[in-house]
């Protein structure tokens, strides 16, 4: 049963066009975190009932032209996305989490850091991409997504041919999909199921290319965890054709 404290009103299970994640709610939040909660992820929250802006610029805080916007699903704690957003002020981006706990982690990385490049979602990424305009994102991340390892699981596994063709109407021509996880059976579905798409190609040219952090990577949290327990991370570039 999903966790729905803290959702907002009219929003949850029954907008979800798919059941992609878990549980929405771990420990007790303290005091500062259940504030940015109550107050700044309002602010900073995609309103799904309005039709999303031509312009993507109208999203964001700041006004100044963006050339590039970028979407990160499954942010966790925030650690990829607050350091992406600091350093990349000409770039706008969505950050897309359900989980209560990872939000108010972000919160307080935006808070801290006085981010206004950056809009946040916490219900379910595909209705982000249902929502975009098409060909307006050059590049979109799914980082260490949950496996959904069972067997009876793998219907909830985010890369699908449904959710591709999802991130493929929503990415520019030669924008890029991006995938990074430590297991290396959610790593070959990805291939096989890119590899299978009509619109994405694979970038690797050797081993290198997919064992290697991406350039201005930033890990997380759990990817620190996967590497001191012995999972090697694979990092997959695909290009829209």
């Amino acid at each position: 049963m999903t966790d729905k404290t803290n959702l907002q009103p009219g929003r949850g299970e029954n907008r979800r066009p798919g059941s992609f994640f878990g549980r929405r709610k771990g420990l007790k939040l303290r005091a500062r975190k259940q504030r940015l909660i109550d107050n700044l992820l309002p602010e900073l929250l995609l309103d799904l009932e309005k039709p999303a802006p031509e312009n993507l610029t109208d999203l964001f805080i700041d006004k100044p032209k963006k050339l590039k916007f970028r979407v990160e699903i499954g942010f966790g704690g925030g650690e990829h996305l607050a350091e992406q957003s600091e350093t990349n002020q000409d770039i706008g981006f969505i950050g897309i989490e359900p989980f209560i706990n990872g939000m108010a982690k972000m919160l307080g990385e935006v808070d801290d850091r006085a981010l206004q490049n950056l809009r946040l979602y916490d219900e379910d990424a595909a209705l982000v991409l249902d929502w975009l305009p098409a060909e307006t994102i050059s590049r979109l991340d799914l980082l260490y997504p949950d496996p959904w390892p069972k067997k009876r699981q793998l219907k909830r596994r985010f890369v699908s041919p449904q959710n591709l063709d999802r991130i493929a109407r929503v990415l520019v021509p030669g924008g890029e999909f991006r995938f990074a996880s430590d297991i290396s059976s959610y790593v070959n579905w990805t291939l096989i199921h890119c590899r299978n798409h009509p619109k994405f190609q694979w970038m690797a040219e050797s081993a290198d290319d997919w064992r290697n952090p991406w350039e201005n990577w930033h890990r997380t949290r759990y990817e620190a965890k996967a590497i001191r327990e012995g999972r090697a991370p694979a990092y997959l570039i695909f290009k829209k054709q």
